[in-house]
């Protein structure tokens, strides 16, 4: 046997060897590369944790919301029956939670104070549109209504309401879309005194129903 073919059968085994080794070096590195970035569609982020300050919260929310329940508030909307009402305080909206009640009724439907109390703030503005603050009778809560389509006739700030009273009418004013006249109607406890207008929010829904 020549050396020309002694060198043949000796290099091919050892470039078969060697391609066999570089084979699995670079599919371990593949595979490698893979687990790190593969996608992780099927992992599920942990919700957030309750903790004692939210149940202190949800706590306080229950205790107030059984307060006005126990008042017997009359509905804000003329002629609406409380079956209708529907709970939408925790419903995604734009970049924020509802913390309100939408109720839906024809536009210029009468719009009623819940209780007694003063008409704290008229204020119009583009979100909420034509709105009515109006406090409770010791100053405690305040009841908001919004997307209104004008005021009562003679309706004032400072001015003192009966239960029943009405202070304005179903509209689509601010960000209301024109096709849907309703009320957004919600309730704050007052934590401040100086921005009693920016209380703690309770849900209607418990206390209207």
């Amino acid at each position: 046997m020549s050396a020309r073919r002694r060198l043949n059968l000796e290099t091919i085994p050892g470039l078969l060897a060697t391609g066999t080794l570089a084979g699995l070096l670079l599919s371990s590195a593949a595979i490698a590369v893979w687990l790190v970035a593969r996608p992780r569609a099927g992992v599920v982020p942990a919700p957030r944790a309750t903790t004692a300050a939210d149940a202190a919260t949800a706590e306080a929310r229950m205790a107030s919301a059984g307060e006005l329940r126990d008042r017997h508030l009359d509905f804000p909307v003329e002629g609406i029956p409380r079956e209708r009402l529907t709970d939408t305080f925790d419903e995604p909206r734009s970049g924020h939670v509802h913390e309100a009640s939408d109720i839906l009724a024809p536009r210029n439907t009468p719009v009623r104070a819940v209780e007694a109390g003063t008409i704290a703030r008229l204020l119009q503005n583009p979100s909420g549109g034509i709105t009515v603050y109006q406090l409770d009778p010791e100053g405690r809560y305040v009841y908001y209504y919004a997307h209104l389509e004008r005021y009562a006739d003679g309706l004032k700030e400072g001015q003192k309401v009966d239960r029943g009273q009405v202070i304005g009418y179903v509209g689509t004013s601010g960000n209301a879309p024109r096709s849907t006249p309703h009320l957004h109607f919600a309730i704050f406890k007052v934590v401040d005194q100086r921005q009693w207008w920016g209380g703690a929010p309770i849900n209607p829904y418990p206390v209207l129903r």
